[in-house]
């Protein structure tokens, strides 16, 4: 498994599997901690799995926590999704930066997002399922939202959104959530 630093985001990894294909289909190992560990991931700091899927246009974020924030490892387990990330963390040397991935089952990639980044993806095939391992237990209190289409953030979403949900489509625009903090 090779393991590629995100320049453009602090403290985030991508995990690039080795599949093993044959007429069979395909083997792959999609998490490794020694892996993990090796780039300062605790794996045993997740708590949480879970799982959605999408059908092709559904857009979900742009998500992230309050408080103590979330770190989550993202797959595209099937299907393939456009997957987005923008550091929210006021301290960080990459704050404001975003960055965009295109993930899918056919590479089985996995995304580390660290605490204090918004995360959004878009599902680019029907279906597209998504697996996330998450380091802390869910708190609905924490949920914080940011409108996926805030011109300032201008994400570059592939597709028409067919439908997100009524909490991502009623969110409020990133200078509302953090206070106007300057770039």
């Amino acid at each position: 498994m090779k393991v590629s630093m995100v320049t453009t985001i602090t403290g985030a990894y991508l995990f690039e599997p080795t599949p093993h294909t044959d007429e069979r289909g395909f083997f792959s190992r999609t998490f490794d901690a020694d892996v993990a560990r090796s780039v300062g991931i605790d794996p045993d700091g997740f708590l949480q799995d879970s799982v959605s899927r999408s059908r092709k246009g559904v857009l979900r974020g742009m998500h992230l926590r309050s408080g103590k924030g979330e770190a989550k490892l993202v797959r595209c387990s099937y299907g393939k999704i456009f997957d987005v990330v923008v550091d929210l963390r006021p301290d960080s040397p990459t704050y404001r930066n975003q960055e965009y991935f295109e993930l899918s089952g056919e590479t089985q990639a996995s995304l580390y997002i660290p605490a204090g980044c918004a995360h959004g993806f878009q599902a680019l095939t029907d279906p597209a399922d998504v697996s996330y391992r998450i380091d802390r237990a869910h708190d609905r209190c924490e949920d914080v939202t940011i409108a996926f289409d805030d011109p300032e953030l201008a994400i570059p979403w592939p597709l028409p959104v067919t439908t997100a949900s009524p909490r991502d489509r009623k969110a409020p625009k990133l200078t509302e959530v953090i206070g106007g903090k300057p770039t």
